[in-house]
C-alpha cells in the first residue's frame, strides 16, 4: 500500500513536468532506448526506493540498480533501464530531481553524523519540519538513509511547545499542564526553552523531552551538566557542519538541524542513453 502511494505522489509530480504532452519527445516515438542514470558527484545515494518501483509502474524494464545508502562517486551507474524513447526521456528531469536532492540530503546527514560522533558517540542527528512542502515524506527518509533521526513528520507526532505557545498561555508550567490533559499517554510532551532557568522550570514541570534553542554552546553545556540522564536533551538553532561538532562537545543527546533538507547541496546526477531499435 505505501509504495502505491509514493507512485501516486510521483506521478503528481511527473504531470507537473509532462502535461499535456512532451513536445519535444515526439519526435523520438517508435525509439526503443537503454537508460544509463550516472553520478557525477560524490555522496550517499538515496531515493531508489521510490524510483525503482516508479519506472516499474510506468513499465520500464529495470536492469540494474544500486541500493539507497551506498556511497556513489563519478561515473557510477546508479539505474539502468530500457523502454520506449519518448517516454523515457519524458521521466528524466524527475528521476533526477528527486535522486539528486534525495541524496544531498542524505549526504549532508551522513556527514552531520560523522562529525558530531567523532566527540559525541551516542549524539542523534535529527531533521526538522524544514522542508520542501509536498516533499516532507521524500526528505524525512533521506534523512534517515543518511544515519539520522527523523525527528516529527508533522504537528500530530507529538507535543511540542515552542516560544509563541508559551506567549499566548503565559508560564511554562501552565502549558506542560494543559498539554497532559489533552495529549494522548502515547505522545511525549517536549518544550522550547533559550535559557537555563527556564530548561530547569520545564524539567520540574515533568516534561520528557527539552529543546534548547538558539542557545550557545556554554549555555547548553551548563543545562547539560545539571539534567543530563535526568530528561531528554535536545539542541536546535543555526547548526551546521561548521559547528556541529561543538554542539556535540555539550553532552546533548539530540542535534535538530534544519540544514540538512534547506541548505544541503543536490547530488549531480546525469542520464544517458543508448538506442536499442
Amino acid at each position: 500500500m505505501i509504495e502505491q502511494i509514493f507512485i501516486s505522489r510521483l506521478m503528481q509530480f511527473l504531470e507537473e513536468d509532462y502535461y499535456p504532452e512532451d513536445l519535444t519527445s515526439r519526435i523520438v516515438e517508435g525509439y526503443r532506448i537503454r537508460s544509463y542514470v550516472r553520478s557525477k558527484d560524490e555522496g550517499i545515494l538515496a531515493g531508489n526506493r521510490f524510483i525503482i518501483p516508479f519506472l516499474k509502474y510506468l513499465e520500464f524494464e529495470v536492469k540494474s540498480s544500486e541500493a539507497d545508502g551506498k556511497g556513489v562517486k563519478k561515473g557510477d551507474n546508479l539505474i539502468i533501464f530500457e523502454g520506449d524513447a519518448d517516454k523515457s526521456l519524458s521521466v528524466e528531469r524527475l528521476i533526477l530531481n528527486i535522486l539528486g536532492k534525495l541524496s544531498g540530503i542524505a549526504t549532508a546527514t551522513y556527514t552531520m553524523v560523522k562529525l558530531a560522533r567523532e566527540v559525541n558517540p551516542t549524539v542523534r542527528i535529527a531533521g526538522t519540519r524544514k522542508t520542501t512542502p509536498g516533499l516532507r515524506v521524500f526528505e524525512k527518509y533521506a534523512i534517515e538513509v543518511g544515519g539520522g533521526d527523523p525527528h516529527r513528520f508533522n504537528l500530530s507526532d507529538a507535543v511540542l511547545i515552542k516560544d509563541n505557545h508559551l506567549t499566548i498561555i503565559g508560564s511554562i508550567e501552565k502549558a506542560v499542564k494543559m498539554a497532559r490533559q489533552i495529549a494522548s499517554f502515547t505522545k511525549k510532551i517536549e518544550i522550547e526553552v533559550s535559557s537555563y532557568e527556564d530548561a530547569i522550570k520545564a524539567y520540574k514541570a515533568g516534561v520528557d523531552a527539552i529543546l534548547l534553542d538558539n542557545m550557545s554552546v556554554n549555555e547548553i553545556a551548563e543545562v547539560v551538566l545539571e539534567l543530563k540522564g535526568k530528561v531528554i536533551l535536545e539542541a536546535s538553532g543555526r547548526i551546521n557542519l561548521d559547528n556541529v561538532k561543538s554542539y556535540a562537545k555539550t553532552g546533548v543527546d539530540i542535534i535538530s538541524s534544519g540544514y540538512v533538507t534547506h541548505s544541503s547541496r543536490a547530488l549531480d546526477f546525469s542520464m544517458d542513453v543508448e538506442l536499442l531499435r
